[in-house]
């Protein structure tokens, strides 16, 4: 499989390091950034989810009118809508956009954040109901006879969906997560595990506790992996790590100016336990590997996609293909400058990426 990247559909210019300073829905900005990626070589774009945010299902069919190549991915929680809506909800999408609609679905890492929406169930219980959501989606879109469903968290008789995806046999589902639960579910059901970005060896431990998740589930194959990380780039190492210092003290000043409305409900002490291993990370050191930096994972808490890969295009380009030969196909990357960064990753990262994966696969095939 071609390695392929994914970056992030923001809805306005706002990250760590920029406060927000107008509506949470800028159209011209959203509509930018998307041509930006597509423009620039990547394949993937994220519609990101949390309990205040703009719906993203909306705004990726906006999204679609205004681009022509690149893969829309639509984040989902199961809590916020039944799966037979949903399955007709994304093969509309996939439809409205000639085919480009993918979903991430997500558990949900954060009680306070569920609980915003309604949603009250415990942890362990969510899985099961992502479980359940997946399973449904995937029958609803490729069954042609009426079925019915008798779980624990979903139950209906008699469905069948008159519109189904264009992709065929559907569009991929993806999902991540790294508690034994989440392994469990995403190594069954899961095109694609995501995970954050965590030191070689402890990605390498992920990897085959889903290798084995998947065996357990009856699966011959494992689920495509994608990994995420923040590049910080610059013309030399000198001045990557210069640029990686000022990203840090441009986040704590952010921080010290108070926390935005758009800041996503979760506890001081993070609750999923990709953000608990990312914090063990940091608290084996700073810098890991050829260009692995959690210095940010630190002042941030532990939030999630927040490792970042500092150092020239090649240092960093390197870096990824180091994650490429444990088996990762999928590198989901989110600069902090979200604009900018990702004209630079795109225009001078993933081509030399691509060409040494290109490469690696002749030598393979010769």
């Amino acid at each position: 499989m071609p390695v392929e990247f994914l970056g992030i559909a923001g809805t306005n210019p706002a990250s760590e390091v920029t406060p927000r300073t107008g509506d949470p829905l800028d159209l011209e900005y959203t509509s930018k950034l998307a041509r930006a990626h597509e423009d620039n070589g990547w394949d993937r774009i994220l519609f990101a989810y949390h309990s205040g945010s703009p719906d993203p299902a909306q705004v990726a069919a906006y999204v679609a009118g205004r681009t022509e190549r690149i893969n829309l991915v639509v984040a989902h929680r199961p809590n916020v809508a039944y799966p037979t809506l949903t399955a007709k909800t994304f093969a509309t999408l996939d439809h409205l956009s000639g085919g480009r609609f993918e979903v991430h679905v997500i558990t949900g890492g954060s009680t306070a954040d569920q609980a915003a929406e309604g949603d009250f169930l415990a942890k362990d219980d969510r899985y099961g109901r992502t479980a359940e959501f997946i399973q449904i989606l995937k029958q609803a879109w490729t069954s042609d006879t009426r079925f019915d469903f008798d779980g624990k968290h979903y139950r209906f008789e008699q469905f069948l969906a008159d519109i189904k995806p264009i992709q065929q046999p559907r569009p991929r589902i993806s999902f991540g997560g790294s508690s034994a639960a989440a392994y469990a579910v995403g190594a069954a059901e899961a095109d694609i595990f995501a995970l954050w970005g965590e030191p070689l060896a402890g990605t390498r431990d992920q990897l085959a506790t889903i290798d084995a998740a998947a065996a357990r589930a009856g699966r011959t194959d494992r689920p495509t992996i994608q990994i995420a990380f923040r590049p910080i780039l610059a013309p030399t190492e000198e001045l990557a790590w210069e640029k990686a210092e000022r990203v840090l003290g441009r986040i704590k000043d952010v921080q010290a100016g108070g926390v935005p409305a758009s800041t996503r409900l979760r506890s001081k002490t993070p609750e999923n336990a990709g953000s608990q291993r990312l914090l063990k990370a940091v608290a084996a050191g700073e810098r890991h590997d050829r260009a692995l930096w959690t210095a940010p994972t630190g002042v941030t808490g532990g939030g999630g996609n927040s490792t970042a890969l500092v150092g020239t295009p090649e240092t960093v380009a390197a870096a990824l293909l180091d994650y490429y030969d444990l088996g990762i196909r999928i590198f989901s990357a989110r600069g902090y400058d979200i604009y900018d960064d990702a004209i630079d990753f795109g225009r001078y990262v993933i081509p030399l990426v691509r060409s040494e994966v290109a490469h690696r696969e002749q030598r393979k095939a010769s």
